[in-house]
């Protein structure tokens, strides 16, 4: 099983730019996809962005353009950078691992961004 800490939340002014970072340890299998998630008050959780074990990646229509996902260079960090915040980005985000024997959740990270 995965543990997954997450680290870079916080606050910011509309317009400005966080970036999200996700360790992941433990046993995992080198063919997983990992991700970052969202969710705001009184709304469903919902994928932000997305990212294989072969790099490939996909985003939310809502974030293209303004936010990526990258790994480092051990495969074991999940970064995502967060670039022309909006209010509606307000919410906690989440880390996701998977791989075939496991679907693990980090803590979640306030992320606000004040108009």
């Amino acid at each position: 099983q995965v543990r997954l800490v997450e680290s870079g939340g916080g606050l910011v002014q509309a317009g400005g730019s966080l970036r999200l970072s996700c360790a992941v340890s433990g046993s995992m299998s080198s063919n997983n996809a990992m991700a970052w998630y969202r969710q705001a008050p009184g709304k469903q959780r919902e994928l932000v962005a997305r990212i294989t074990s072969s790099d490939k990646t996909n985003y939310a229509d809502s974030v293209k353009g303004r936010f990526t996902i990258s790994r480092g260079n051990d495969k074991n960090t999940v970064y995502l950078q967060m670039n022309s915040l909006q209010s509606e980005d307000t919410a906690v985000y989440y880390c996701n691992f998977v791989d075939t024997r496991q679907n693990s959740w980090g803590q979640g990270s306030q992320v606000t961004v004040s108009s």
